[in-house]
């Protein structure tokens, strides 16, 4: 196999056998989040993991990001283990982590100014970068604005921008629309998905983690939908989503939406029960 087709035939994520058992620093009672977690994630696909509320979703997320690691098995970045944190993924959380001192144009150029992802970047290569990222985010003539002046909506957009301007190859993303109403909610998950570039060639897609417990969420934006079970967390099935992109408003309508939402529904509604006693 040449060099081109081995790159090609090797996934960006890769989970192999993967468990994560914690360990209580006072009582030393062990509990283990997930077990037997086995995926592979192909480059410029959009994954959401769906499940109850103590599945693990968030533990899957942290071992990515290499905030921990596993107990057992290996997660894999383009075939080489995962070892800690680095530039080359980038975390969105549900509670914004803007700076509220720093502007909206700061805030998106924060990770240029001070870590590795502005390196060898002169000034008005930085300065470039945020004014593309405010446009494409949709909050040209909000640059100089601080948070507190913004809807949450703007503020999750302007988390976002600053997670694209860092360039990562792989975005991870924790319940990042799980605070905002209803409406803004649906508005952003579209905007989401044209941000990450939905109708561009997979190629020139960033790859995306998306951790949801809203399933029509995770329905509507995902390529394929990892729904997990609890007892410990576990992967109980991995669903295609064979809607056409882009999604719209109509997608919600289409019988298909219907369908693969109540099967994801169906798949972890016993654990859903028990999860809330």
């Amino acid at each position: 196999m040449s060099a081109a087709s081995a790159r090609e035939a090797t996934p960006k994520l890769r989970f192999t056998a993967v468990a994560k058992e914690f360990v209580a620093p006072r009582t030393g009672k062990r509990t283990l989040a997930v077990t037997d977690v086995g995926l592979s994630i192909e480059a410029g696909e959009f994954v959401c993991v769906v499940g109850p509320s103590g599945c693990g979703k968030s533990t899957i997320m942290n071992l990515v990001a290499g905030l921990d690691a596993p107990t057992s098995g290996t997660i894999t970045m383009d075939g080489r283990p995962i070892a800690g944190p680095g530039a080359d993924r980038g975390v969105m959380f549900q509670d914004y982590a803007l700076y509220p001192w720093l502007t909206v144009s700061q805030n998106i150029g924060f990770g240029l100014e001070n870590g590795t992802p502005g390196r060898g970047l002169s000034r008005a290569e930085r300065d470039a970068r945020v004014r593309h990222f405010v446009e494409l985010v949709r909050l040209k003539g909000a640059e100089d604005k601080f948070p507190h002046q913004l809807s949450g909506g703007m503020c999750q957009r302007v988390a976002l921008a600053r997670l694209l301007a860092n360039g990562p190859d792989v975005l991870l993303m924790d319940e990042p629309l799980g605070a905002l109403d209803a409406q803004t909610r649906l508005i952003l998950q579209v905007e989401l998905l044209r941000i990450w570039g939905e109708t561009a060639p997979r190629a020139e897609r960033k790859t995306a983690i998306f951790i949801t417990h809203d399933i029509e969420e995770a329905v509507f934006l995902a390529d394929r939908v990892v729904v997990m079970g609890t007892g410990p967390g576990r992967i109980r099935a991995i669903l295609p989503i064979d809607l056409p992109r882009p999604r719209e408003e109509g997608t919600r309508a289409d019988p298909r939406f219907a369908a693969l939402t109540k099967q994801v529904w169906e798949l972890i509604r016993d654990d859903a029960y028990q999860a809330i006693g």
